[in-house]
Parts: structure tokens; C-alpha cells; sequence
């Protein structure tokens, strides 16, 4: 959510980084209007309730004195009736107001790229060295089908596109990694671990920046409740509505989930294979933190989804994304890209994102000063994957394969899986 006042103050500057967002049909002007016209009518609200208030005074001595006090009570329901149609009114632009600023994004921070899409996205560093092979690479779904693991055409009869059913050793690896990655999260870099729930509340959407501009990304049930498209709505949740203490933060969440997405805006975007599902399991970071934090925590939170990517020896890339490739809540964000050898080319497995105050301000989350306690702020939140657990499948199938189609168990997963080196038919 974008402050008010920020707008009133720095109207130019806050069209032209909502344009590098791709936002059109829009201008701050017509913020700005709305925003008069509602403070107008709140200013004679409150100018009427002080008449009304005085009358009513006033016709409590009249009584009190036994004297006539017809007039000044026909007044009070004339001010009654006028105070009804003008706090409809300032209702009306109070919602058109909440309306434009809801579907609005972010702000970009200073140090982001300016462009319309990821070509316009910066390299920040490589890590690891492309396997050389002496065969041609495989693509995951061949390898998973061929091995009798990867099941998507019973997958697609059950609950039709976009599933996967793993299996056998398959199945387990997805569970080796959820674990990995976990312990990793909590016995190195001290994030604490939550279980939650998949179903959520409009509210808690909303609080993200998930609703209302992704309504239709995500899945609604019968009884209003939605399931989640990542554990970032449920983390994040956890502080709303509260005034934290300073000195408390940050506060660092992790939790696995499976995720829902419709991917409703994916059509014809890689249907085969795992790559993009309807379902999908995926290791989630939170940050919450101080507005002088926030920085620093993204390049920490980066380094710790980059950890796990070491410790399994696949190779990736960091890049920084630009302004008009970024997710709605952010104003900063890293993509980790692995290394895909059947693909020849970088696949997106984790996302970095600083969102600042943007979710904080929807959820009403402050912090209250060390120095001053009176003094409250806004809190900064922070999220990433990390990882991705299909698509970190995807990349230990291509990047670990052997010639006979079996599947080399990276050296770090193999106390997870009994001591199995090779994942066979």
C-alpha cells in the first residue's frame, strides 16, 4: 500500500515510477482529486458534527428551562439527514481511493533497473562450473518417465494439466530436500521453522499484496478461504496488526508448504514437465525488520538460498531484476537462476524480494523505537524461496545424469536418503 502523503508531496516522482512499472492508464492527478475531494467532504463532516453537537447542547438547556426548542430540533435532523448523504459520499471516494491505491505496485527502489521485461535484467554474479558432457542431456521428464518415477499422464487423468506424480526414489529425493533444506535454514542461519495452514483468508491476501490485482491467480473455495500460492502469505501474517519492539528485530520465519497457482497467465509456458504447476512444494524465507535492516537482510537472505545451491554443487546465476519485471510487492528483487543442460540456458529456482513498508502498511505492522517508544514505524518485509523444491529436482536430475539414465544422489542429500549414491529404474 503507498502512503498518501507521499503522493501529495512527490506526485511527479510517483507517476513516473509507477510508468517504469508498466502501470498505464492511470495519472498521480487523478490520485490527487479523489484524495481532495475525500478530505473535502471529511472536513464537512467534521464542521457539521460540531454544529450538531452545539445544537444538541443547545436544546438540552432549552428543555432544562422549559422553553421552546422546535426549531433547533427540526435544525438537528436537517444536519442529521446532510451528515448521512455526505458520509456516503465521502465513503464512495474513501473505497475509489482504496481501490486505485490497492492495484497499484510498488515503488522501485533507487539502486533497480529501469525496463519493461527481463531483458532489461542485470547479472549480478555466476557461481559453478557447466558440467561438460559426453552425451546428450536429457530433459528431466524424459529421464523421470524413462525411469518409471515420473508419472504425468495418470497425473493429468486424476486432476488433469500442470500435476506430476513422483514416485519410488523420486518421491524420497523431494523429501530429502525438503529436510536439507530446512536443517539448513534453522541449524546454520537460525530462521525459525513454522508449520501452517494451506488456507487462508481474503485478509491475509490482501495483507501481501496478493489480492486484489491476482484474484484471479489463485484458488478460492466454497466457504471463501483460499489456498495459499506461497508460504510468504501465512509468515508474513504472523506480525499483522502488531507493534513490535526493536530490539526483537529482525525476525526470521521458514516453513515448507505446497503452493496453488492457477498460473492463469502461463498459458502455452512450459507444459511439459514440472517446471510450472498448479501444485508445487516449495521452502519459503521471511525476513521482518527495521527500515535501516531491510537492505542488508535482502543481500543475507540472497546468500542463504545461494548457500543451498552450493552445498548440492549446481551452478547458478544472481541476477538483480528491473523495474518492470518484478512481483507487485516488491521494491527489490534478486532471482537465482540454476544451470539446466537440456535447456541449454538459466531457469528461474528462487526469488529475493525487499518489499519495504508496501505490505506492512496493508496489514498495519509497526516497530517502536529503542530510543523512543512513542516513535512507532512501519516495518520492512523481506521474502525468498529457497528453494523451490520441484524445480531443484528438475535441476539434480540434468545436472547429476549419467549415460544409462540413471541419476547421480548429490553428496550432500545422500545421508537424507540411507546412503543411496544413484538413483536407478
Amino acid at each position: 500500500m503507498h502512503d498518501i502523503e507521499h503522493i501529495r508531496k512527490n506526485s511527479e516522482e510517483f507517476e513516473k515510477a509507477m510508468k517504469s512499472r508498466e502501470m498505464k492508464g492511470f495519472t498521480a492527478k487523478e490520485i490527487l482529486e479523489i484524495d481532495r475531494e475525500k478530505r473535502s467532504l471529511t472536513t464537512q463532516l467534521q464542521d457539521l458534527n460540531r454544529q450538531r453537537n452545539e445544537i444538541t447542547e443547545e436544546i438540552k438547556k432549552l428543555k432544562m428551562s422549559k422553553s421552546p426548542c422546535e426549531k433547533q430540533v427540526e435544525l438537528s435532523k436537517n444536519i442529521a439527514n446532510e451528515i448521512e448523504a455526505i458520509s456516503l459520499k465521502e465513503q464512495a471516494e474513501k473505497d475509489k481511493l482504496m481501490d486505485i491505491l490497492s492495484n497499484l505496485p510498488n515503488i522501485p527502489a533507487q539502486d533497480v533497473p529501469i525496463g519493461k521485461d527481463e531483458n532489461s535484467n542485470v547479472e549480478i554474479r555466476k557461481h559453478g562450473e557447466k558440467r561438460q558432457f559426453d552425451f546428450a542431456p536429457k530433459s528431466h521428464y524424459e529421464l523421470g518417465e524413462k525411469l518409471g518415477l515420473m508419472d504425468f499422464g495418470q497425473a493429468a487423468k486424476i486432476s488433469g494439466s500442470r500435476f506430476a506424480i513422483l514416485k519410488g526414489q523420486l518421491a524420497r529425493l523431494g523429501r530429502a530436500l525438503i529436510n536439507f533444506m530446512l536443517d539448513t535454514h534453522i541449524n546454520e542461519f537460525g530462521y525459525t521453522e513454522v508449520h501452517h495452514p494451506a488456507l487462508v483468508k481474503d485478509k491475509a491476501m490482501y495483507n501481501v499484496g496478493q489480492l486484489p490485482k491476482f484474484f484471479d491467480d489463485s484458488y478460492l473455495t466454497t466457504d471463501e478461504l483460499r489456498l495459499i500460492p506461497t508460504s510468504e502469505v501465512v509468515l508474513t501474517n504472523l506480525v499483522a496488526d502488531e507493534i513490535i519492539e526493536e530490539k526483537e528485530l529482525p525476525i526470521r520465519f521458514t516453513a515448507y508448504s505446497e503452493c496453488f497457482r492457477r498460473e492463469a497467465g502461463s498459458a502455452g509456458r512450459d507444459t511439459r514437465g514440472m517446471i510450472r504447476q498448479h501444485q508445487f512444494g516449495k521452502v519459503e524465507l521471511v525476513s521482518i525488520a527495521d527500515e535501516d535492516q531491510s537492505n542488508n537482510e535482502l543481500e543475507r537472505m540472497t546468500n542463504v538460498a545461494e548457500e543451498i545451491l552450493k552445498k548440492l554443487e549446481l551452478p547458478y546465476r544472481v541476477m538483480l531484476l528491473c523495474s518492470g519485471d518484478m512481483g507487485f510487492a516488491a521494491q527489490k528483487t534478486y532471482d537465482i537462476e540454476v544451470w539446466l543442460p537440456e535447456q541449454n540456458k538459466y531457469r528461474e529456482i528462487s526469488s529475493c524480494s525487499n518489499c519495504g513498508a508496501f505490505q506492512a502498511r496493508r496489514m498495519s505492522t509497526k516497530y517502536s523505537l529503542e530510543a523512543d517508544k512513542k516513535i512507532k514505524k512501519y516495518v520492512h518485509t523481506l521474502n525468498g524461496s529457497a528453494l523451490a523444491v520441484g524445480r531443484t529436482i528438475i535441476a539434480i536430475m540434468e545436472n547429476y545424469q549419467n549415460s544409462d539414465g540413471s541419476i547421480t544422489i548429490p553428496n550432500m542429500l545422500q545421508k537424507y536418503m540411507s546412503g543411496d549414491t544413484v538413483i536407478n529404474k
